[in-house]
């Protein structure tokens, strides 16, 4: 038994009473139609189940309506929500995301799925590159199309086009918050410096202490987990709290609440803490977490902004993204 074909432009043309031209500029949000024949088009394309042949349709305007988005394997909340912000973009912007995450990148690994994205024709790429191996590896392969690379603090050269939200700024006005509430010993919980982002918030905090004389004594290295913080708070206790810390995320500020909690120690009475993403829960923990905002989904569109200028050969504004600070109440005055 054969199947039925699908329903083609002239079917829908036939249905609405329209020519085929007619259906095509409705598709295609074209000028000069009505709105009451738009609306008898989209009817007929309701009632006759048409879907438009995207293959088709790029054999005819040469553009494919694809972008590739490389990204890294971690389950962590910055990497995961920047892919989600930028699949999301993409798909606003009218273009279908081919995802491919890598844990370990190697140039040869790159170069193939760079390969792999143009064998597919894809108009350009995006690479979300958190990890200082993948930023350096992705610097030296070459993709022969628009590539954009999200990589905070890094620069962008031929052939590849740099933009991220600038941490080091949201870093430094987690300090300036602290200075300004009159902390002069302010302590650092770094992230795991394999990573840009841990490398761009420690600069942050040094950069502003320096700005007001201050020393960047105290700095200790997490690697993102709560875990590895709550150790780290343990120590802290143990030894001697700061008055102040600025913490690289939520989630390790998060665990080390737990061990100050667990040692007697009250937030902000005996030490403000800041932290850095404005996780979910950081309104929610006790007390509420001031701490730094990312805005993933003006990334998103930011980076998707910047690929489509690039495809269409325009010269891209890629000014960082601005990172807000959100007070809450585990900061005071000592």
């Amino acid at each position: 038994m054969s199947r039925a074909r699908p329903p083609s432009l002239k079917d829908v043309a036939r249905e609405a009473g329209v020519s085929y031209q007619t259906v095509s500029r409705v598709i295609n949000d074209g000028p000069r139609v009505s709105i009451a024949t738009r609306d008898r088009v989209l009817a007929a394309i309701a009632e006759l189940g048409y879907r438009r042949n995207e293959a088709a349709r790029a054999l005819v305007t040469k553009r494919s309506r694809t972008i590739g988005v490389i990204a890294d394997a971690s389950p962590r909340f910055g990497p995961v929500s920047t892919l989600a912000a930028v699949e999301s973009a993409a798909r606003n912007a009218g273009y279908t995301a081919l995802v491919a995450t890598m844990s370990n990148p190697s140039g040869e690994l790159l170069a193939d799925t760079f390969r792999d994205f143009n064998e597919r024709d894809v108009e350009g790429i995006v690479v979300i590159a958190p990890r200082v191996s993948m930023a350096h590896v992705a610097e030296r392969t070459s993709a022969g199309i628009p590539v954009v690379m999200l990589a905070p603090g890094e620069a962008s050269q031929p052939g590849i086009t740099v933009f991220y939200e600038d941490q080091e700024l949201g870093a430094r006005l987690a300090v300036r918050h602290l200075v300004h509430l009159g902390h002069r010993d302010i302590a650092h919980l770094a992230g795991s410096q394999e990573w840009l982002d841990g490398q761009v918030r420690l600069r942050g905090w040094q950069a502003e202490l320096g700005a007001h004389g201050l020393p960047a004594a105290t700095v200790q290295f997490g690697d993102w987990t709560g875990e590895s913080a709550y150790r780290i708070g343990q120590r802290m206790s143990a030894e001697g709290l700061p008055r102040s810390i600025f913490i690289a995320s939520d989630l390790m500020a998060l665990g080390f609440m737990r061990a100050l909690y667990e040692a007697g120690a009250s937030v902000p009475r005996d030490i403000s803490v800041v932290g850095f993403d404005d996780n979910e829960f950081a309104s929610e923990v006790h007390p509420p977490l001031t701490t730094v905002r990312q805005s993933f989904a003006t990334v998103g569109a930011r980076c998707m902004e910047i690929l489509l200028g690039l495809i269409e050969g325009r010269e891209p504004d890629t000014t960082p993204a601005t990172p807000q600070l959100i007070v809450r109440r585990s900061t005071a005055r000592p």
